[in-house]
Order: structure tokens, then C-alpha cells, then sequence
């Protein structure tokens, strides 16, 4: 399957994207996408003949728990919508707790390194066999870029992946700007990385920009891609010819003529680094569109569930790390402190910025004290639910704790959660009433 060279579809960008010339397919974020219709925008580019792949981001395939089946069935109804080729994910978890380790289900908002162990990659193996029998097209997977480091880890990144390709036969999505970050921050050679992973497996690539601070390189998808970045996808196709290569862009967008650039840069890299012998490899066959010969692998451990006690242990390992990261509780040992710091750090001023952006009132209603505010909230209250729902608790704390000096705030904060927290929306009438009340008293 030849996808070519494509962009990271994102709303904010939408008119950009589609006014790109020579763009062969999309990717879009699976959740931001409803399950039973489509924007506009993509609409407009199925019809021109462009591929959309939806690129899920909250399965959490590298927790403990198995996965969720309704998350499950809505990424499969994207993909029947979209009439994609695959769907990917992501090689982590992004929540813990619950009933395997009798404690609050704590939600990372983020995507967190699994640890490279045996114990994970089983749990990972039967949690990706489960989610290959719920899809109706072939799953890829995403290496992730990481900032910290799990202790007495027993495979390297490469050798994790080749694992996991020969035990469940799933395809790989490389992220070239992962294996930099993770060279930066980690000290793992992305040469090695690419020695040692299954080339042939390989469904496409991302590419995407990040920055480097004190030392720590951040993979922030909203800055230009770097030479080192480009060094490594040149690494990559000096070893085999990638079914696809997309840039990806989630913050701070530039013009589409800077998307452009971007675009024949990646192209120019891609030609450059072409060896004359390089023979394109042909990616393994696809598992089946559906049913249980979906989740049969080459491997020797092919089909078998986890190990006994993988799941309950790869539980308490990433709850402990996880409620170091979100609740304030002591690291568990054999992590590097600083990092973790600054990975705690990193999660809540993420929190901060997702809430601004699903509730875009909060920081209007708070003015520049919002972030310091959120800030302080975040270190008292993990994330037990989605963004929303974490918007909607934040307003609590404040409102329960005090409230505003300025009434005028107050009284919006007051009314922001009330129309959000009740069972419905309050009616038409209510809210002009209220909005003529605000402007009589001042608003």
C-alpha cells in the first residue's frame, strides 16, 4: 500500500491543507473526528482522492488493563466512515489505577513510555491482538518520544518493536522525530533503533518538529522540523523506501506557504538519502480485514495470553509512576528525580493548555491569573476523566474555595459551570435572559 507523502489534518489548518499541492493522503486525530459524520473539509478531500487515516491517541494499548471496547468500536466506526486503508495508535499508556490495583483510576493526558520489559510487551501483545480483532482494516503502531527512562529495562527500543511485530504481525508507524527525542533524552542511538527493528513492517513514517531546553529535547509538534530530525529520516530511507511519509504540525501554525517548504524539504531528504541498491522492501501482508485470524502472529508466543501476574504487575508499576507523576506521591525507585520533575511539570502546563482550548471561557473569565490558577488545581487534583471533565472540576475547586475578587468574574464563572454541570443545557430563554442581565449590571 503506497500512501506518499501527506500532512497532519488538523481544523485549525483545514483551509491550508486543502489548498497544499501534491499532498497524497491525511491523517487526522481519530477522537476529534464524530463517529457518524465528517467535517467539510475532509469531505472535500475524500472526493479529490485523498486518503484519510484516523490516528487514535487515548486506546492506551500499553496499559495494564485490556482494551476499552467502546473506545474500540468508535475507532472502527471512523474507519468504516473514512473508508481508510488502516488506523494507528500508539505504543503507551495513558492511564492506571482502577480495579488491578484497588486504587483511583488516574488519567495521564499524555502518552507514557511502556516499560521495555517482558512482563509489558505480553500485556502489549495480547492488548494489540484484542484491538486487531475489533478493527475492520490493519493497525500500525507508533513509536513515542519519551522524557523519562524506566529502571532495568530488558530490550531496547528496537528490539521491543521487532518483538512485537513478530508476535502479533502488526505494521509500525516510525516517528523519526521520536527516535531523535528519545537520542536526546535517553541516549539511545536512532541508528541502532533502525538496525534492529523490522523495516519491512513499516506503514508510514511521521516527521515533526520539536525544541531542546536545558538539556531536554520536547517534542512539541509546533516548531519547524530540524536537521537532526531530517538526518534521521534519511537514516530511515537509506535502509528502505517507506510506503508514506507525513508531516505532522499540532500548535503554532504557520502559513501554508511555510507547510509547503516543510513538505519539499521532507521530499528533497527523501530523494537525497535514495540509494541506486536500495531494493524498496514490500511490507509483510496485512492480517485480515477482521475476525480471529486478525491476531495471529509468526511469533512462538503467538495467540497465548500474558504471562500469569504480567497484567497485575505491569498495574502496579505504571500506577505507582503515574501517581508520582500526577498525584504528588513519592518516585518509585530507580527512577532519575530531575526527570520525572520535569515530566510532572510538562503533564500539568499540558493540562493547562488542553483546558484552555475545550473550555476557550476559563481563561477569558480568569484573566492572566488562569494558568497560575490551573497550575495550583493540577498539583491537588490528578485527572480522573477527559479534558472536559476536568474544565468543569477545576471551576469547581475555584468557586467552592472562595470564588473571585471580581464579582463581575464571579458571576461568569458561576453560570459557566452551572450551563455545563446539569444533567441539559440550560434553555434558549435562560441564557438571553442572562446575557441582558450581564449587560445591564455592567458586564
Amino acid at each position: 500500500m503506497k500512501l506518499g507523502i501527506g500532512i497532519g489534518w488538523r481544523p485549525e489548518i483545514a483551509a491550508e491543507v486543502e489548498a497544499l499541492t501534491g499532498i497524497d493522503w491525511v491523517e487526522a486525530v481519530a477522537e476529534n473526528l464524530c463517529a457518524d459524520h465528517l467535517p467539510g473539509s475532509l469531505v472535500r478531500l475524500r472526493e479529490r482522492g485523498v486518503t484519510v487515516v484516523p490516528h487514535g491517541v487515548s486506546l492506551g494499548l500499553g496499559g495494564a488493563d485490556r482494551p476499552d471496547a467502546g473506545r474500540l468500536a468508535g475507532l472502527a466506526a471512523r474507519a468504516e466512515l473514512l473508508g481508510t486503508p488502516l488506523v494507528t495508535e500508539h505504543i503507551a499508556f495513558v492511564r492506571a489505577g482502577g480495579p488491578l490495583t484497588a486504587t483511583p483510576r488516574l488519567e495521564a493526558g499524555h502518552l507514557l513510555p511502556v516499560p521495555r520489559t517482558w512482563d509489558a510487551l505480553e500485556v502489549l501483545c495480547e492488548n494489540v491482538r484484542i484491538a486487531q480483532d475489533s478493527l475492520p482494516v490493519p493497525l500500525a503502531l507508533e513509536n513515542i518520544a519519551a522524557l523519562i527512562s524506566w529502571p532495568d529495562e530488558e530490550l531496547t527500543e528496537g528490539q521491543f518493536l521487532a518483538e512485537l511485530v513478530e508476535r502479533t504481525g502488526v505494521r509500525l508507524l516510525i516517528d523519526v522525530a521520536n527516535l531523535h527525542t528519545n537520542h536526546v533524552n535517553r541516549g539511545e542511538d536512532p541508528a541502532k533503533a533502525l538496525d534492529e527493528l523490522p523495516v519491512e513492517a513499516i506503514a508510514y513514517v511521521h516527521v515533526a518538529g520539536g525544541v531542546e531546553r536545558d538539556g531536554v529535547w520536547h517534542d512539541t509538534h509546533a516548531h519547524p522540523v530540524t536537521a537532526p530530525v531530517l538526518d534521521v529520516l534519511a537514516e530511515l530511507r537509506s535502509r528502505v523506501d517507506p510506503p508514506g511519509v507525513l508531516l505532522e504540525r499540532d500548535d503554532a501554525f504557520p502559513p501554508g506557504a511555510e507547510l509547503a517548504a516543510e513538505l519539499e524539504t521532507i521530499r528533497g531528504t527523501l530523494r537525497a538519502a535514495a540509494r541506486p541498491e536500495t531494493i524498496r522492501v514490500t511490507p509483510r501482508a496485512a492480517a485480515p480485514a477482521s475476525g480471529a485470524g486478525n491476531s495471529r502472529g509468526a511469533g512462538p508466543l503467538a495467540g497465548k495470553p500474558a504471562a500469569p501476574g504480567a497484567r497485575d504487575r505491569t498495574a502496579v508499576a505504571q500506577t505507582a509512576l503515574l501517581s508520582s507523576l500526577v498525584a504528588g506521591t513519592p518516585a518509585p525507585e530507580g527512577f532519575d528525580h530531575r526527570r520525572l520533575r520535569v515530566q510532572s511539570r510538562a503533564l500539568a502546563a499540558k493540562r493547562a493548555d488542553v483546558v484552555a482550548k475545550v473550555a476557550p471561557e476559563l481563561p477569558q473569565i480568569l484573566g492572566d491569573g488562569y494558568r497560575a490558577a490551573f497550575l495550583d488545581y493540577a498539583r491537588a487534583r490528578p485527572m480522573s476523566g477527559g479534558y472536559r471533565r476536568d474544565a468543569l472540576d477545576f471551576a469547581e475547586r475555584i468557586l467552592i474555595s472562595g470564588g473571585l475578587a471580581d464579582p463581575v468574574a464571579q458571576r461568569r464563572l458561576t453560570h459557566w459551570w452551572e450551563d455545563r454541570s446539569g444533567p441539559r443545557p440550560p434553555r434558549r430563554t435562560a441564557r438571553i435572559v442572562r446575557a441582558a442581565r450581564a449587560v445591564l449590571v455592567g458586564k
